[in-house]
């Protein structure tokens, strides 16, 4: 226990000395502009279905909207969808965020319908109510330890948006962001989630190890496959900010992010197996001990590897969809980068995951023959999923 609390001691330290080294100063980006809109709530009154001005046979919707912020609040008006293939599903009550055009050319003559511009629908106070009921359900499972999990959450949150976020806008190398920001996560929300006792300190040096790990890896197969970080939407949309941003450093930075959501499971998961046998059976030397917890790990990371691999073609599912529609082989569509980036990632947040079973089994293995077996009660509880 004092020799491992000295080394994750060492490794807070280090991790304390990057935050301060990459903490954002004032951050003025311009990357927004041009592509974010203000934009007013409103609810729809009514639709009425309606021939598109000047497009023959194509019919459009005039939507009537009460607005509920801004300066014109209260009023009735009107925007028009369809005739430009973007015609969402809007009915009456649904409540929407709209922006006012710009005012037309001088002697230009103003379209109907075209005062106010759809935006996007108005979802935050649903989204209120589901992270309301995630909450709620946290705390009947989980109790305190769901209650410290859920501040472990919100310390997470606070991380990136406080530091990673700033700090890569800022300048800084993103994979180095990401890497510090991770390990501050994990040291943060693992001891917040499960105490200062020997399953912490194991979690965390397996969670650190994996997740060098995981990054080497990262850097190493991006470079190999030449991934550059262009093909999404958000790229283009770095691109026409004109943001001094690597596009494949946030590609590698997303990859570490990614794979810390796992490692730290998996590494909870067999820290507390371990010392979960060693209560039930003092007698089980290093080997029997490191076996059976093995055995565990070999069950949690065939569902886990499932998991994110799934994940990740959850994320995809359009561009496969898109691919497969225009009847492209399996190895084309893996070359395109859109697709071969998620491979990439699962493939490398996958050999992180494989590798933490081992090392996080062996430190708990060795952290936990030399503790007394009944100090190991409340540290050997089974790690619920």
């Amino acid at each position: 226990m004092r020799v491992f609390s000295v080394v994750v001691a060492v490794l807070a330290l280090a991790t304390l000395a990057g935050v301060v080294v990459l903490w954002p100063g004032d951050v003025e980006s311009g990357i927004a502009e041009g592509v974010l809109v203000d934009s007013e709530r409103g609810t729809v009154e009514r639709v009425e279905e309606t021939v598109c001005p000047g497009l023959i046979g194509q019919d459009c919707k005039q939507v009537f909207v009460r607005l509920e912020s801004g300066p014109e609040s209260g009023e009735l008006v009107q925007l028009q969808l369809g005739g430009q293939g973007f015609d969402p599903d809007v009915d009456p009550g649904d409540e929407v965020r709209v922006t006012k055009t710009p005012e037309p050319a001088p002697g230009a003559e103003p379209l109907a319908g075209t005062g106010y511009g759809f935006v996007d629908f108005e979802r935050r106070g649903t989204m209120l109510w589901l992270a309301v009921l995630f909450v709620a359900a946290v705390l009947v499972l989980g109790r305190l330890r769901g209650a410290l999990s859920l501040l472990g959450l919100a310390a997470s949150l606070a991380l990136v948006l406080v530091f990673v976020v700033p700090s890569i806008l800022d300048g800084n190398s993103p994979l180095a962001v990401a890497v510090t920001g991770s390990l501050a996560i994990a040291l943060v929300t693992i001891p917040l989630a499960h105490g200062r006792g020997p399953k912490s300190l194991a979690a965390l040096l397996g969670t650190a190890g994996s997740l060098l790990l995981t990054a080497g890896l990262a850097v190493v197969f991006t470079e190999l496959t030449h991934l550059t970080g262009l093909s999404s939407e958000e790229a283009v949309f770095l691109q026409l900010g004109q943001a001094d941003l690597s596009l494949e450093g946030l590609l590698l930075a997303g990859m570490v992010i990614g794979a810390l959501g796992v490692l730290d499971d998996v590494t909870i998961s067999q820290a507390s197996t371990v010392l979960a046998l060693r209560r039930a059976n003092p007698a089980l030397g290093f080997r029997e001990l490191f076996g059976r917890a093995l055995h565990v790990g070999r069950d949690h990371v065939s569902a886990t590897v499932n998991t994110l691999v799934l994940a990740y073609v959850g994320a995809g599912l359009p561009a496969l969809l898109l691919f497969s529609a225009a009847d492209l082989g399996v190895s084309e569509v893996a070359n395109f980068e859109i697709v071969a980036k998620e491979i990439v990632a699962t493939l490398v947040g996958s050999i992180g995951l494989i590798c933490a079973v081992p090392i996080t089994t062996g430190l708990a293995a060795w952290l936990a023959l030399n503790e007394d077996p009944d100090e190991l009660s409340a540290e050997g509880s089974p790690h619920a999923h």
